[in-house]
């Protein structure tokens, strides 16, 4: 590779580090192309999976202040840069290194911070993000429906007692 190509990949992987909320590293050693390409198209739309040099991602991955991946760049070393949701590109991840052993996932950065493998399995557990975002927006709607119905329950409470009090003197005054 020449050193204007070099320049050229690395700058290119600088961009893909700063431009990704996050970065797995697995090892493809033994996967086809067309197992490969499968694998693009399980990460999805907002994860691009590239294979490159391991000197070239460290130097790119430093240029763009990336630390905590210089242990995992040993041996055949590929990048999931994932640009949308996270925890979807790392089910696609996990799935698919389930069904092809061969992938192994050996970690990653979330946001500055190194992640291990086991990390971003547990990663992979979560729930997507839409279905976070639901079940936040129904506990505050139910903390909502609560407080409403303790404020109305007071003016029907007061009423109850006008009322009774009424019945009474009205009782007394017979």
């Amino acid at each position: 590779m020449a050193r204007a190509d070099k320049a050229t990949a690395v700058a290119e992987l600088k961009s893909e580090f700063e431009g990704s909320a996050a970065a797995v590293l697995t090892e493809y050693r033994g996967l086809t192309v067309a197992q490969l390409k499968q694998l693009r198209v399980a990460l999805g739309e907002n994860a691009k999976f590239a294979v490159a040099k391991n000197t070239l991602t460290k130097i790119a991955a430093n240029e763009a202040g990336v630390t905590g991946l210089d242990d995992l760049l040993i041996g055949p070393t590929a990048v999931a840069f994932v640009k949308g949701d996270v925890v979807e590109a790392a089910k696609g991840l996990r799935d698919f290194a389930k069904a092809n052993p061969l992938l192994v996932i050996k970690g990653g950065v979330l946001e500055g911070k190194a992640l291990d493998a086991a990390e971003i399995t547990k990663l992979a557990d979560l729930e997507s993000r839409e279905v976070l975002l639901a079940k936040l927006a129904g506990a505050l709607k139910a903390k909502q429906s609560a407080a409403a119905a303790m404020f109305a329950a007071l003016p029907t409470q007061m009423a109850q007692l006008a009322e009774a009090l009424r019945a009474k003197r009205d009782e007394a005054g017979e």
